[in-house]
């Protein structure tokens, strides 16, 4: 694979060692069997986590071009291990943020690969509009009370612990959220649904009943859980787009093999006027999706407070683009690529999701829009 980006400026000497050594590291472990989805999570977890690679994934500070660079390395070499990395990172992003010394001990655990971990956002009637998240958290003596359904849960049904985030009611729509650190053993929670997708990994629907939790499991400040939600989802939004952009680059890689090692009417596909153009495109629109990935990791790690629109920008256009990068790969790979089992047929139903979680494509402009600066006044 061409490793040329890793000169860019937006690197330093510290990145391309851990591009280096994450890239020995997978392929030697990477792919692992995926036959039970569940078992290949927890193995990928506690290898990520002995190998050291967690350590990335959460803590006081969280270096985003770190993370984007590993979610891409490992999408490029198996897709659920990026997804097992990445919920390591998600579900305790609010904890390595706002969390107390006392929440903090979770990720030890989750850095070890000791313990697996959620976000638990998104609500049957509530997806990209968290305002209007329904599930209830009621003061009671010494903690809250939580009521209500979780759905599309990644890793629901194997984690060990998750950030849920619940109406506290200080206000009405968005500044009345509230989020809490929740074990997945707690009285009252239990798994209503196991959710099969296009591309299997644990996703499933959580049921809260009468959920207690002490008033330490609340992070940050009561009535601040959309604050916290939307800083977890800033940080992590570039990540999505890098995990297609690693897809996108095996793509790429794929349908290279593919144009020289094919033949046609005695000559190899990439001799081929139209092939030539259809793989230069790809190229390109693999370079624009790392310059804006990479360009919102490297604002958020000189200290910026948000990046809405950079993270925006680099998680629609990367997503988007990788779709069409790897419908090509398919495309020259013909009917061999419609087979189960070749690679270029496990992106294609990999990158459909990335599309539509942190954030649907539509949503991504929104927030684009919302903050492109307003015209200056006219003077007459």
């Amino acid at each position: 694979m061409d490793h040329s980006f890793l000169d860019w400026p937006f690197f330093e000497d510290r990145h391309r060692d851990l591009a280096a050594r994450l890239e020995a590291w997978a392929t030697d472990h990477l792919p692992v069997d995926h036959t039970d989805v569940d078992a290949a999570c927890r193995r990928l977890v506690a290898d990520l986590g002995a190998g050291g690679w967690l350590d990335y994934s959460g803590g006081a500070a969280l270096d985003v071009r770190s993370l984007c660079l590993i979610r891409e390395t490992l999408a490029r070499h198996d897709a659920l291990a990026d997804f097992a990395f990445a919920m390591q990172g998600l579900g305790m992003g609010a904890v390595s943020l706002f969390g107390t010394d006392l929440q903090r001990e979770w990720l030890v655990k989750t850095r070890a690969g000791k313990a697996i971990s959620g976000f638990a956002l998104t609500e049957p009637g509530s997806g990209s509009d968290v305002a209007a998240t329904t599930s209830l958290a009621r003061k009671v003596d010494g903690g809250y009370r939580l009521t209500g359904d979780k759905t599309y849960i990644s890793n629901g049904g194997i984690a060990d612990v998750y950030v849920v985030f619940a109406r506290t009611g200080e206000a009405p729509g968005a500044r009345g959220l509230s989020a809490f650190l929740m074990p997945a053993d707690a009285e009252g929670l239990s798994v209503t649904e196991r959710i099969e997708v296009i591309a299997p990994h644990p996703l499933a629907t959580l049921r809260m009943e009468g959920v207690f939790l002490p008033d330490s499991a609340l992070i940050g400040q009561a009535g601040q859980g959309f604050k916290v939600a939307m800083s977890v989802l800033d940080v992590f939004r570039p990540t999505v787009g890098a995990a297609a952009l690693g897809m996108a680059r095996r793509a790429l890689d794929e349908a290279l093999t593919r144009a020289f090692e094919r033949k046609i009417q005695g000559q190899p596909l990439a001799s081929l006027q139209m092939v030539q153009g259809h793989l230069a495109d790809m190229a390109l629109k693999i370079d624009a999706a790392a310059l804006l990935v990479y360009r919102a990791a490297w604002t958020k790690d000189q200290g910026a407070a948000r990046i809405s629109r950079e993270a925006a920008m680099a998680k629609l256009y990367a997503t988007e683009s990788a779709q069409e990068v790897i419908d090509m790969a398919l495309q020259l790979h013909g009917g061999d690529g419609l087979r189960h089992g070749v690679k270029v047929e496990e992106l294609y139903r990999e990158i459909r999701a990335l599309r539509i979680y942190e954030g649907a494509s539509d949503v991504q402009r929104l927030v684009i829009a919302r903050n492109l600066p307003e015209p200056a006044a006219k003077t007459s």
